[in-house]
């Protein structure tokens, strides 16, 4: 007998949760875990799930001197931008509707946040509450200091309209965006591939994983970004290196492929880092040797990553492959590994793949705090 496969949809996975699957529910979800500041409106009817609005607002122009994500700034950002991208979320929605609330004091709450207190003040003074039902924030993983401004926010938001809140997995999201009004089957393995994190997992059913490879050292994300800085090339690496990649040259390079034969799912990258710096440390940066290193560059990675998850998926009889993360949008990676995967603006961190899983996980809490290191 072949293995046991588990077939869930959204609407299956609710009734097993003893929700109320038919009735009408709106989500408001916000995203604040590094450098884009999202807000995303979801609404549940009728076995489907329909995003109502998904606003997103990139710091990548801000943070490209740095060559990276400058935490203090990204925090700062997302205080300035949370009321705006509030705004726009629902207006998007076609939600938001002049008038004046009951005054309350969140004062307390955004103590630690008082440009975002003014803003969102002005706002909730200014506007009705919205027809939503709940609200869900990321607690984690992420940078622990944007993590607790969209806490604080969701905590703020939910103390005004008086609406509970869900906590989500950042990376849980990353896998269950790909439920998103669509059948599995599982078991599956998933490859979550982004700036700070490089998992296998295996996926028997929602809620019910099991890390079975990560990365040792630098995540395939934060190799892209470093081995384009290093051939002079802009943050983010990722998408430079593949936009380089696609032109033609003569020239070639050699690339080692880290962990590629070892008897585990593991993944280590800071070898390739340094192999690209050794290389180009005594070699002209020219125009045809920048682009055949980030071709190798981008082989390099993308082979790891596609046979390390294909051996896994063999090993424990997958069904199917999924795969979410920043990394995901990657064009190479999507045409050599055949797997369920989300559009790709719905790779990069969204407040959409937010809402979606608290679809899946109806479990509010009141006392949440960021969790930097939160795992599955």
């Amino acid at each position: 007998m072949g293995p046991k496969i588990w077939v869930y949809s959204i609407r299956e996975i609710a009734k097993k949760q003893d929700l109320s699957y038919y009735q009408n529910m709106t989500i408001l979800s916000i995203d604040t875990s590094c450098d884009d500041t999202s807000i995303a409106v979801l609404k549940k009817e009728k076995g489907k799930i329909k995003v109502l609005s998904n606003i997103v607002s990139s710091q990548v122009k801000l943070h490209q001197k740095y060559g990276g994500v400058y935490p203090s700034l990204a925090k700062r950002e997302h205080q300035k931008n949370l009321a705006l991208v509030l705004k726009q979320a629902l207006i998007e929605a076609k939600l938001l509707k002049k008038g004046k609330e009951r005054k309350k004091d969140i004062s307390l709450i955004l103590k630690r946040e008082p440009v975002l207190l003014k803003k969102i003040t002005l706002f909730l003074k200014t506007y009705q509450k919205p027809k939503i039902d709940a609200l869900a924030v990321t607690i984690g993983p992420g940078l622990e200091p944007c993590l607790w401004v969209g806490i604080n926010f969701a905590k703020a938001l939910s103390s005004y309209w008086n609406l509970k809140i869900i906590p989500v997995n950042h990376i849980e999201a990353h896998i269950l965006i790909n439920f998103l009004n669509r059948k599995i089957k599982l078991p599956s393995v998933a490859l979550i591939v982004s700036g700070g994190h490089t998992q296998l997992v295996l996926i028997k059913k929602i809620g019910k994983y099991r890390v079975i490879g990560e990365t040792r050292d630098d995540a395939a994300g934060e190799c892209f970004d470093k081995t384009a800085r290093i051939i002079g090339l802009p943050y983010p690496g990722g998408p430079a290196i593949s936009k380089l990649a696609k032109k033609e040259t003569r020239e070639t390079v050699s690339l080692p492929r880290p962990m590629l034969k070892t008897n585990n799912f593991d993944f280590s990258f800071s070898g390739l880092k340094t192999a690209v710096l050794y290389q180009t440390r005594n070699h002209k940066l020219t125009r045809d040797y920048k682009i055949a290193m980030a071709k190798e560059i981008e082989e390099a990675i993308v082979d790891v990553l596609v046979k390390k998850t294909k051996k896994a998926a063999q090993k424990y009889k997958a069904e199917t492959i999924i795969i979410g993360g920043g990394v995901a949008a990657n064009d190479k990676l999507r045409k050599e590994l055949k797997a369920v995967m989300p559009e790709k603006k719905l790779c990069t961190d969204n407040a959409v793949m937010i809402g979606v899983s608290a679809f899946f996980n109806l479990k509010y809490k009141k006392d949440i705090k960021a969790e930097a290191n939160l795992r599955l």
